[in-house]
Parts: C-alpha cells; sequence; structure tokens
C-alpha cells in the first residue's frame, strides 16, 4: 500500500498514528475496525460482484463501506502489513448450527494471525458479532464486554485452533489451520457465498458492527442489539427506519448508490422480509 492508502485507512479508524507494531496498537487497530467498518453484505443484495483481492477490499473500505470476512480480514492484514506487522492468512472453517458436527476447516472463512512482542495472536474483524480485540491463541476463556469465548485445540484440524463463541452469538464456532492461506484459497467460497441461493449471504441482508459494550445487528428488516442487559429486537418495516438504521448504527450511507439502486435494494429487502414472516406465521 502506498503511505497515503495507509493514512486514509488509519483515519478511517480514527487512529491517527499507532505506532510502531505493539500489542497496544494492534488491539487498538481491531477494537477501531470492528467500531467502525462494519461487517456487512450489501454488494451481493445490490448486484454488486466482489473478488477476494485484498486491494479492492482496501478501495472499499475507503469508500465507507465494509465487507464480510474475505474483504475485512483481507483489507485489515494489508493495513497490519504496511504498518509492519507479522501477519498471516489462515483457512478457517464456520460452525453454525447448535447440535450439529463441527464442519472442519473448509475454507468458508479467512481468519488471521499476528506474530506481537515474542507471542502469536488470534485477529479477526471478519467474525460478525464475535471478537471486540485479538485473542492470545492459546488454549484459555477469554471475556470481552458481555461475552465469553474460548480457544482451544481444534478437534477436527490437525494442528489447529478453534474458536468457541458466545452460547448468544450467531453461529457455534469457528475451526481455522495454522497453514498459510492467501486470496486464492477463497475464490471458490466467496463465489459460493456471494451467488449460491442456497448461502445465507444471499437469502437475508446483514449488518454487524461491534462495540466494547455488546453487538448491534440487522437481519432483513429485524434489527437486534445484544449486550449486558439482554436482548431487545425492532422491526424496520419503513425505508426511512431502515436506511436510517444504516447509517446511524453502521455507518453505511451509501453515497456510492443511486436513487433508484436504494430503491431496488429496499424492494429486494423488504419483499424477502415479508416472505420470511409468512413462513414463519405458517401454521
Amino acid at each position: 500500500m502506498r503511505k497515503v492508502d495507509v493514512q486514509s485507512y488509519l483515519q478511517r479508524l480514527g487512529i491517527p498514528d499507532p505506532g510502531p507494531p505493539s500489542v497496544a496498537g494492534l488491539h487498538a487497530l481491531h477494537a477501531a475496525h470492528v467500531e467502525r467498518v462494519p461487517f456487512e453484505t450489501l454488494e451481493i443484495h445490490l448486484g454488486r460482484p466482489t473478488t477476494t483481492d485484498p486491494r479492492e477490499s482496501v478501495a472499499r473500505i475507503l469508500r465507507g463501506r465494509g465487507g464480510y470476512c474475505f474483504h475485512l480480514n483481507g483489507a485489515f492484514a494489508t493495513l497490519l502489513h504496511a504498518l509492519g506487522y507479522r501477519v498471516s492468512w489462515h483457512r478457517g472453517g464456520v460452525h453454525g448450527t447448535p447440535g450439529s458436527p463441527p464442519p472442519g476447516v473448509t475454507g468458508d472463512h479467512l481468519t488471521l494471525v499476528v506474530v506481537c512482542e515474542g507471542r502469536s495472536w488470534f485477529v479477526d474483524v471478519g467474525l460478525g458479532d464475535a471478537l471486540h480485540e485479538p485473542l492470545p491463541l492459546r488454549a484459555a476463556t477469554y471475556r470481552q464486554g458481555p461475552f465469553t469465548y474460548r480457544l482451544s485445540r481444534s478437534g477436527v484440524e490437525p494442528g489447529g485452533w478453534r474458536f468457541d463463541h458466545d452460547p448468544r452469538g450467531t453461529f457455534v464456532g469457528m475451526d481455522f489451520s495454522l497453514a498459510p492461506a492467501g486470496p486464492d484459497d477463497f475464490i471458490d467460497w466467496h463465489r459460493r457465498l456471494s451467488t449460491s441461493p442456497d448461502s445465507g449471504f444471499v437469502r437475508i441482508f446483514s449488518a454487524i458492527r461491534r462495540d466494547p459494550h455488546g453487538v448491534d445487528a440487522l437481519e432483513g428488516c429485524v434489527l437486534n442489539r445484544t449486550d449486558a442487559t439482554g436482548r431487545s429486537q425492532r422491526e424496520l418495516d419503513t425505508a426511512g427506519d431502515w436506511f436510517g438504521a444504516l447509517a446511524d448504527l453502521f455507518g453505511l450511507t451509501l453515497d456510492d448508490t443511486t436513487a433508484a439502486e436504494r430503491s431496488m435494494l429496499w424492494s429486494h429487502v423488504y419483499s424477502r422480509h415479508e416472505a420470511w414472516k409468512a413462513r414463519r406465521n405458517c401454521p
């Protein structure tokens, strides 16, 4: 990355100068990223193809947007490398459904490992409603805000690791390999997640933003807030409320879209929300 890109990225994160690589700097960068750059699937629902090329992901983030794991962690790894951190890409596999066996390291998720101050850190700004800050890559239970996580050796990936999410999270956990990976290792899964009618990303729009105290998540037209007080839920059934939440809670002002695109987007998301409600109310 050119220096001007680094400065623009840091400005996006609200960090003027993180200093030389340090554990404190890594934590600050990670927290700022999940607070300011949302996990979101807008491009899928706008019909705009994306790639796993981290340069493209960086450019989109600098335009005020986010993405999902391949975009967010790919871009963040690029920033960390430019700042002098030792960072590596790794293949992961998300365990989504309680009661089902872990799928193993399928490659449907990109995660990162950073070596800093003599210790390895589990780094992931693309894990939706999970991490707020990095975790030491050692077996232990960790508390971040109201949520409890666990890292342990993977039972399905030899030599790999397992992240167990808080029981209130949107997925069960994630196993990942320590073998290095790169953008090409995620092309097939990216295509599947962004185009297959079986993909949850295709079926329903989502936007997620983590903060020190909890998480805001918009799924279709249902807005959830989970924190130490519990979980609250609100239906956004007007375009004004929906776009207002995107802008106010997730920083997604959609300045790069036309009025026609926003109208199409709302019609698309709301029709799927109505279909979901109809299915839910079926006897």
